[in-house]
């Protein structure tokens, strides 16, 4: 049996310092290579580009798809201007993880969002964000904590029954959370399965089970609380190929 490839969509950071100001690097965190490779996984960072047949070579060479991390997703998909406290956008990003996710859905493949790739997953499946946190009427808790990223700051509940609930065995987790938009309207195929104790929807996923969508970390306390470990674990072992 071959340990399978997981793509980990790429983005982009643009050096402030050093001899090269201005030059752009594709990168994604090492928390998400480790978290792969500890769980059995071949990790492939599939770098961000604007060419569509490229993107969808590069993707016909993995076995599962981590959306990762990042900018705020383009309100304009959801049929919304830019508010005054969204934050920085990345159209082209956004355009390049949603082929992605459209070849992942296509080619059967399983996925696992992570934050902004838990929003990404919602608003290709035609839901909504609230663009900052403060938009949304109901009392508000932090949702960016802005500590050590291994600090568990906050309450989610799992929806009993949820395939994310029997994957942890339980239905209370303490959780890292560092997102300032929120899922508001839960798209086609999608089902909310999570929640912060203000309600605010912190999971997803899909009918089939084929994805997976969480706001917070798992990837940067894969090291310090072993149960996130099985979201990991469970893109792993759908994404095994026999042979």
């Amino acid at each position: 049996m071959d340990k399978p490839i997981i793509g980990i969509s790429g983005s982009r950071i643009i050096d402030q310092h050093g001899p090269f100001p201005g030059y752009n690097r594709s990168y994604v965190n090492d928390d998400y290579i480790d978290s792969v490779i500890q769980n059995g996984g071949i990790p492939y960072i599939i770098p961000f580009n604007e060419d569509v047949t490229v993107t969808i070579a590069q993707f016909a060479n993995v076995d599962g798809l981590i959306l990762s991390g990042g900018h705020d997703i383009d309100p304009r998909l959801y049929g919304e201007e830019s508010l005054p406290k969204i934050g920085e956008i990345w159209p082209a990003r956004d355009a390049f993880d949603m082929l992605l996710l459209k070849e992942a859905e296509k080619q059967q493949k399983p996925v696992l969002g992570i934050c902004r790739g838990a929003q990404l997953i919602n608003v290709a499946h035609g839901g909504s964000l609230y663009q900052d946190q403060s938009y949304r009427q109901e009392l508000t808790f932090k949702h960016n904590q802005g500590y050590a990223p291994d600090l568990e700051t906050q309450s989610v509940i799992l929806e009993e029954g949820s395939y994310l609930a029997n994957l942890f065995g339980k239905k209370h987790l303490s959780v890292n959370t560092f997102h300032h938009q929120l899922i508001k309207e839960v798209g086609k195929d999608l089902r909310s399965v999570a929640y912060a104790k203000d309600g605010v929807i912190e999971a997803l996923e899909n009918s089939d089970k084929s994805i997976i969508g969480v706001q917070w970390h798992p990837e940067m306390l894969h090291r310090s609380d072993p149960a996130m470990n099985k979201v990991f674990i469970d893109l792993i072992n759908k994404s095994t190929k026999e042979g």
